[in-house]
Parts: structure tokens; C-alpha cells; sequence
């Protein structure tokens, strides 16, 4: 297992990550994990699980943009600009050459977002929107930190196995420039919390501890291909 301490915090981060030690154990031990790391993950299950994704990062995209419109100076501002016009354009790249390879571009794919996607998406998008700026720069994080430290300890495990199925998809979030902008978040999420009031700061904890609970449950959700039904 990677190192969490490896990620530099300051006294809110550290605590919001000590307080999401729980969700973190839980989403280690998802069957789409431990499958995915070891090569053995259904390939139905892995391209529900990216068009899934694809869904979501269309709106986190836009939740970003709106953080960024409303971020208090404009390096931060620049920060969450970037990352939403890259979430889209890389995520996409990645996705069509996964969908490409023999194993899963004859896949049917989810024509909509699960219910537990558009909960997600739509919980961010309302932070970002209708919450103060130091709550929205929470409530994105998860999507950064979990994903880096997931990266980080898949890429550990699936190095050990030859011409990995699924090694792509682990390399993107094991890649050194994701890590930075990981940090860069944590760090913005830091400054944010200096200058707010305590009631702002129990909001963004709660918004960081929803984010990261969407998280474990979104994988969940691809593992069992839950779709949205009316």
C-alpha cells in the first residue's frame, strides 16, 4: 500500500482525510478494485464502469467551471478552470482508446446515468453552484485525492502482472501530473478553509465526507451495472 503521507496537508486536509479513514478501508476492499487490480475485472463491468464515467465527468467538468467563476483570487481560479476543460478532453481521449480495444468495443453501453451517477454529479454541481466557494473546492476534492491514492496503490499491485488488461486505466491516475494537480487541490482546499468561518468549514466537511462516500458507491455501482430505471 502507498504511503498516505506522501500527500502534504495542513490541519483541515489532514483532518478531513483522517475522518474519510473509514470510507477509504471500505472502498479498498470493492470487489471492482481488487478485480480491476488483478486483472480479472469483467470487461462488461469495466465498460459500464467508463461510460459511467464519462457521464459524470461531463458535469464535474461543469461544476469546476463554476468553482472557477467564483474562486477569491485567480490563481485558484486558474487551477479549477484547467482542470475542468482537461477532465473532459483527456478523460475522453482515454475512454475511446479504452472502448477500442478487442476485449470491449462490441459492449452495449449504458445509453444513461445511473441513478448513483446523477446523484453524484448533481450533488457537486449544487455545492459549486449554490454553496459558498470554500464548499464547492471541498466538495471536488474527492474526486482528485481518492483517485490519486487509488492510482497510486493499483498501480503497485497491477505492475506485478504482464500485459494487464486494464493497465491503461491505471496509469492515467498513477500519472506524476495528476499527483501535482492532486496536491494543488488539496492545497486550494487548505487556503479555503483558513479564511472561513467555522460553520462554512462543517459544511465543507460534510460535502467532502458526501463526495467521498459517492465514491466508494460509484465504483459499487459499476461492479453491480445498477441502471437507471422508471
Amino acid at each position: 500500500m502507498m504511503n498516505e503521507t506522501t500527500w502534504r496537508t495542513g490541519p483541515f486536509t489532514g483532518k478531513l482525510w483522517s475522518d474519510a479513514s473509514e470510507i477509504m478501508a471500505r472502498v479498498r476492499g470493492l470487489a471492482f478494485l481488487n478485480e480491476l487490480a488483478e486483472g480479472t475485472l469483467d470487461p462488461h463491468t469495466f465498460a459500464h464502469y467508463i461510460q459511467q464515467d464519462e457521464f459524470y465527468l461531463a458535469n464535474y467538468s461543469r461544476a469546476m467551471a463554476v468553482l472557477a467563476s467564483r474562486a477569491p483570487s485567480g490563481e485558484a481560479a486558474e487551477f479549477w478552470a484547467g482542470s475542468a476543460s482537461t477532465a473532459v478532453a483527456e478523460e475522453k481521449v482515454l475512454h475511446e482508446q479504452l472502448l477500442a480495444d478487442e476485449r470491449l468495443k462490441n459492449i452495449d453501453l449504458p445509453e444513461v446515468p445511473s441513478a448513483t451517477t446523477r446523484g453524484y454529479m448533481y450533488t457537486l454541481l449544487a455545492a459549486c453552484a449554490y454553496e459558498p466557494y470554500e464548499v464547492g473546492a471541498a466538495a471536488v476534492l474527492p474526486c482528485f485525492w481518492i483517485y490519486a491514492q487509488v492510482g497510486r496503490e493499483l498501480a503497485a499491485r497491477a505492475s506485478a502482472i504482464a500485459e494487464h488488461p486494464y493497465g491503461r486505466w491505471v496509469q492515467e491516475y498513477d500519472d506524476p501530473e495528476f499527483a501535482e494537480a492532486t496536491q494543488r487541490a488539496i492545497d486550494l482546499v487548505e487556503q479555503a478553509a483558513e479564511g472561513a468561518t467555522e460553520k462554512v468549514r462543517e459544511r465543507m466537511r460534510d460535502v467532502f465526507l458526501d463526495a467521498s462516500r459517492y465514491e466508494e458507491m460509484f465504483w459499487d455501482a459499476a461492479y453491480r451495472r445498477e441502471s437507471w430505471t422508471l
